[in-house]
């Protein structure tokens, strides 16, 4: 029961990793912010603080002068903005909707490279969480034996610890991408003030959650190795006492008990052991699957 919910626990945390850099990666509000933008000049009867107004009575007459009073930060307005790995986009002023630019293009092309790089890491994280959700289902819905189990268990602990590597390596690439495009990027982008929005935080749980997922696959494998071990050695223990004070049925038994625990069979244990011969037959078999040496 405890290797189940352990089990159920892993493929949770690496389902919601997989849902939450999916999301991030296909969102753009990586980061946000706004932009000082000088005021445009007030069209027809439109009104308000975000255009700059004429004080003439007669806007239409070009002989009229005209006067504006908006001085230093009365003539800029902040535009909000917001940037992902795909796109960057801004609010339209004196409109609705937004303004969207591809952020690739708006990169220094010096920092280009490194952001393909990002995203190319970015892909491989999400096809190697998926690869870690389906075997772990796999684990859970069908395996043939415990060493089967195992080895799916073993694989998907590789496979969660390199997609945790190379998440945490693709969301600090961009990191440093979008700081070197605040630096160095156009002016007409560059932004007055910016933070890192809530993708980019949820990039990071994504991580957080698949090097959880890792850390409990770990676990369950070396538990159920230790548990797998120690078995092996009380039946082992127990047939070398059975065989001292002969039983016929006694060792049949015990291999029952230690099958049963893994298996919920006793195929393997239907002809109890005679002779020492058989005896070291069957520690030898356990050792095998073990991968180990008998002690």
């Amino acid at each position: 029961m405890k290797i189940r919910m352990r089990a159920s626990a892993a493929f949770f945390l690496n389902f919601l990793s997989l849902v939450f850099s999916i999301t991030a990666f296909s969102s753009n509000y990586w980061c946000e912010g706004t932009r000082k933008v000088a005021k445009p000049f007030c069209i027809g009867q439109a009104k308000g603080d975000n255009c700059i107004r004429f004080n003439s009575p007669d806007a239409n007459n070009s002989n009229a002068v005209q006067y504006i009073w908006e001085t230093g930060d009365d003539k800029f307005v902040d535009r909000k903005f917001h940037a992902g790995i795909w796109y960057s986009c801004e609010e339209i002023i004196n409109g609705e909707g937004e303004k969207c630019r591809s952020f690739i293009s708006l990169t220094p092309a010096s920092d280009r490279g490194v952001l393909w790089l990002s995203i190319v890491a970015e892909l491989l994280y999400n096809i190697l969480l998926l690869t870690g959700v389906v075997l772990m289902s796999v684990e859970m819905c069908y395996y043939s034996t415990v060493i089967d189990g195992l080895k799916i268990n073993a694989f998907s602990a590789v496979v969660i610890v390199l997609a945790g590597l190379l998440g945490m390596v693709a969301h600090m690439m961009y990191t440093t991408v979008f700081q070197m495009t605040v630096n160095l990027g156009p002016e007409d982008w560059r932004p007055h003030t910016w933070d890192y929005g809530w993708s980019y935080c949820l990039a990071w749980a994504s991580f957080a959650c698949c090097m959880a997922a890792a850390v409990t696959t770990i676990n369950k494998y070396t538990k159920t190795i230790l548990e797998f071990k120690h078995k092996r050695k009380m039946l082992e223990r127990s047939l070398k006492i059975k065989y001292k004070f002969p039983d016929h049925t006694a060792p049949e038994k015990a291999c029952s008990v230690y099958v049963n625990s893994f298996h919920n069979t006793t195929e393997d244990c239907v002809h109890p052991v005679k002779d020492l011969h058989h005896l070291g037959t069957i520690s030898s078999r356990w050792s095998l699957l073990l991968g180990g040496s008998q002690n």
